[in-house]
Parts: structure tokens; C-alpha cells; sequence
């Protein structure tokens, strides 16, 4: 068939599994990937808006009412995240636009990286890391290296108890940590204790795990109160979005000594990372890319071919997002 007969899906981004996505795909679809560096009403010079019915995008492209409304038959919005706060899911439901999400694909990925800042912050392992690497450290004696802390026996909550906090659980169990956590609601299923307020759940713990989704509820639902609460020998790992944390705050009570230390993969404004953070030593840094494995990478290509398909032949989404008032 040829291309221009294939139905048309308009890749805003791209997603970085795109390059792997294609190739698989090209047969069945018109992938319309315009260069980051044109705009989209530009895009829309070339082909007909009418003829475009899905969307694919990365977590880091805004899909806002404004985009949406330059694609009058848009019926299906695919993003290769877990989560949509980049999407006006509002606007979404009143044009009766399709959503889906990755879902629980990047779970397992995230909390082995939520563990992994968490182990790396609290031993220094990048900290001293980057002493070996500095000149004439052979002239100095090693044992005076600062002391890192422990994380076994270690009580953590976290904030957030969905698929990714419940891996995160799992994992820091097999490290004898203590788990608390505050979420959406009690979960029935777990008997770890739960705790209505993030304060005083900060209260009760020597670590914090971010990794709920970002709304209304959440933004910067890890504030100063909050961090002070934590104390000057806890710590915070946020896997989860920038925005969840007052970052501006966070910086302030790291330099102020208030805190132990941060292991942070997402920030409040991508790709933007606060200079200030890049100076410490008792903060981790990565480039939002928990869930970047090659696995996952996989499993994302056949999750969004599929709902393509699906949605081509009208069948049900995989990963469909609830669309409520």
C-alpha cells in the first residue's frame, strides 16, 4: 500500500522509542514526524488536518487544548509515558478523544531506579566516584572520605503507593526498610501503615520516595514543610514528575543543610536542572530516564503498535486513561 493511503498518525516529540517503533510500523502506518524544529501548524501546510485521526507524543510535548484544536478529526492521543499531565485530558473527554497511556510497562524499570538514587545518594557512590576522579586524590588518605548512611533498617515512605510505589515497596523490603506511605486512598490490599498527611508521614521517616502521578492534588505536594519535617539527616528520591516537588524550596533547604540529600530523575522545569543542584555532592542526578531500558523499549513499541491497530480496526485500547469530569 502506498503511504499516503496508510492512515496517518501525527509523532510529536518524537518518543525516543520512535526510532525502533518505525521500522516495525512504516508498513501499516503514515508516521507524520515533523522536525522539532518546525512548528505544527507548519506541518499542517503539507497534509490536510482532517486527515489526521491519532496522535503519538512524548511525555515532554504539551498536548494542549490549542494543539488539539488544530487536529478537528483527532480521535485517539497515544503517549509512550505512564503518565498524562502533558495532555489536557479535559479537552480530550469533550471532543470524546481516546486516550492511552504506557500503564505499568515502566514499573518494575522506575523502582529499580528509585532504589538505585536512593542506595546511590545515601552511600555516595557517585560522590565518591567523582573523588577518584579528581587529580592528586592518591595524595590523600581514602578513610577520610565522608561517611555515607545505611539503607537497610531504614524507614521509608512513600508517596504514591500506585504500581510503580508498590515495586519500589517490594524492593526496599528485601533491604529490611521499614515501609510507610500516603496515597489517593488507604489500599485494603497492604498493611503498611498509612498516613493521611505527607508531613507527617516525612515526620515518621529517614527517606522519602516520590512516584505518584502529577494533578492539581500533587503539584509540589513535597514542599518545605514537608523537607524540614524530613529532617537534616533524611533524604528524597523523586521518580515520579518534576512537579511534585517545590524545587526551588528543595534547592534552598539542600544548601541550608536542612537535608541529606536528593536523588533526583525528574525536575520541575525538563530539560532545565537547577545550577545549584549540579555543585552538590550529597545529590544524584539523571535525566528522566528511570524507565529507559531496552526491555521496556520493547514492550512500549508493541503496546503502542498494537493500540494503533486496535484503534484502526475499532477494538478496545490496551491502557486506556478513564476520562472523568
Amino acid at each position: 500500500m502506498a503511504e499516503e493511503a496508510l492512515p496517518k498518525v501525527l509523532v510529536l516529540g518524537p518518543p525516543t522509542c520512535f526510532s525502533t517503533l518505525e521500522p516495525l510500523y512504516s508498513h501499516k502506518f503514515h508516521f507524520l514526524n515533523p522536525n522539532p524544529n518546525s512548528t505544527l501548524q507548519h506541518l499542517m501546510r503539507f497534509h490536510h488536518p482532517s486527515s489526521i485521526r491519532a496522535l503519538l507524543c512524548a511525555a515532554n510535548c504539551s498536548v494542549s487544548a490549542d494543539v488539539l484544536r488544530l487536529l478537528p478529526s483527532l480521535r485517539l492521543v497515544l503517549t509512550t509515558s505512564a503518565g498524562t499531565d502533558h495532555i489536557d485530558l479535559r479537552e480530550c473527554r469533550r471532543r470524546r478523544i481516546q486516550v492511552a497511556a504506557a500503564g505499568g510497562i515502566f514499573s518494575e524499570d522506575v523502582a529499580d531506579a528509585a532504589v538505585a538514587l536512593l542506595l546511590d545518594v545515601m552511600r555516595k557512590i557517585s560522590a565518591a566516584d567523582r573523588y577518584l576522579r579528581t587529580p592528586n586524590h592518591g595524595n590523600r588518605r581514602w578513610d577520610f572520605f565522608t561517611l555515607g548512611s545505611k539503607l537497610s533498617g531504614k524507614r521509608i515512605g512513600i508517596v504514591g503507593l500506585g504500581s510503580i510505589g508498590m515495586e519500589v515497596a517490594k524492593r526496599l523490603e528485601s533491604f529490611g526498610c521499614i515501609i510507610l506511605y500516603t496515597s489517593k486512598h488507604k489500599k485494603a490490599t497492604v498493611s503498611y501503615p498509612f498516613y493521611s498527611s505527607v508531613v507527617q508521614l516525612a515526620t515518621t521517616c529517614d527517606a522519602l520516595v516520590a512516584c505518584c502521578a502529577l494533578n492539581e492534588q500533587t503539584k509540589r505536594i513535597i514542599n518545605r514543610e514537608v523537607i524540614l519535617a524530613l529532617g537534616k539527616g533524611g533524604f528524597i528520591v523523586n521518580v515520579g514528575r518534576g512537579g511534585l516537588i517545590d524545587e526551588k524550596e528543595l534547592v534552598k533547604c539542600l544548601m541550608e543543610g536542612e537535608i541529606g540529600g536528593a536523588g533526583l530523575d525528574v525536575f520541575e522545569n525538563e530539560p532545565h536542572v537547577p545550577r545549584e543542584l549540579l555543585q552538590m555532592n550529597n545529590v544524584v542526578l539523571s535525566p528522566h530516564c528511570a524507565a529507559f531500558t531496552v526491555e521496556a523499549s520493547m514492550d512500549l513499541c508493541g503496546l503502542v503498535g498494537g493500540n494503533l491497530e486496535a484503534f484502526f480496526s475499532n477494538r478496545p485500547l490496551t491502557n486506556s486513561v478513564t476520562l472523568v469530569e
